[in-house]
């Protein structure tokens, strides 16, 4: 069945000052996010919206792979404004039982909230607006509907990237992680500092423009986020060349960490 509609109050839209999930719906070609989103995301380089892209995908096929292992409770954290097919919909045509959390900070998520409530009458999908940076809260929310003594998959799909450092994101990861029981699994993407350095740095003066940090950051600070955990065939790789059983897209570069990781 479908949970409820969502109970939070809907905050005002600040559209004054772009936000990271509206700049990334329009790198995707989307119509919901405003000229503030699209004067950063026209001062990127193209290379950003194959980025975009190859994010997308990579959570299409670490999730359909997922589910293909039985898993049926997904934690998807950063979610970003609907863009078809969402990440329920991916796991619930395999497993229509699954059942799906979804989180975000931005309110036209909240807005929009319906399209990820539509569910499968088998599972159940629910949405909370919260922030990353408050993870015991998500957690708190996620409890009233998955089930924590059973395998949870945990999606953070390009969104520890916009931690810098100081916002502590390996603890924040830590904290969800260390929450899960075993045989759960932690899936990942991250914009990388070091394969292409001219234009990682590119990109990151340009949010910083918009008043957006970035903490882009290289294969070994990546790598940090699964600490304790055992990382899955094809391991850390670029997006693209993660594929493990699913269907390996066309060879093409990247500048996108991703791997996914089991509880131990």
């Amino acid at each position: 069945m479908t949970a409820g509609a969502p109970k939070q109050t809907i905050q005002t839209i600040d559209t004054s000052s772009p936000h990271p999930a509206r700049v990334y719906d329009w790198l995707l070609g989307g119509k919901d996010n405003y000229p503030v989103d699209e004067a950063v995301g026209e001062k990127l380089p193209p290379e950003a919206k194959d980025a975009a892209r190859q994010n997308r995908a990579f959570m299409h096929r670490a999730t359909a792979w997922l589910a293909t292992q039985g898993v049926d409770q997904f934690l998807d954290i950063g979610t970003g404004i609907p863009t078809a097919p969402n990440l329920h919909q991916i796991v619930q045509e395999i497993v229509p039982s699954a059942r799906v959390v979804y989180a975000d900070n931005d309110p036209i998520v909240l807005r929009h909230a319906e399209a990820l409530l539509v569910s499968r009458p088998e599972g159940m999908t629910d949405y909370i607006q919260a922030d990353v940076r408050a993870p015991l809260e998500i957690l708190e929310h996620a409890r009233t509907l998955l089930d924590f003594g059973r395998p949870i998959a945990l999606s953070v799909i390009a969104l520890m990237h916009f931690l810098p450092d100081e916002q502590d994101p390996y603890g924040i990861v830590r904290t969800l992680v260390d929450a899960l029981p075993s045989g759960s699994h932690l899936v990942l993407s991250h914009a990388s500092s070091d394969l292409f350095p001219e234009l990682s740095r590119q990109v990151t003066a340009e949010y910083a423009k918009g008043g957006i940090r970035l903490g882009f950051r290289t294969r070994a600070e990546v790598a940090r986020f699964f600490d304790g955990l055992d990382l899955v065939e094809p391991g850390l790789v670029t997006a693209p060349d993660w594929f493990n059983g699913t269907p390996r897209p066309d060879a093409e570069s990247s500048g996108i960490y991703a791997a996914v990781a089991r509880v131990r």
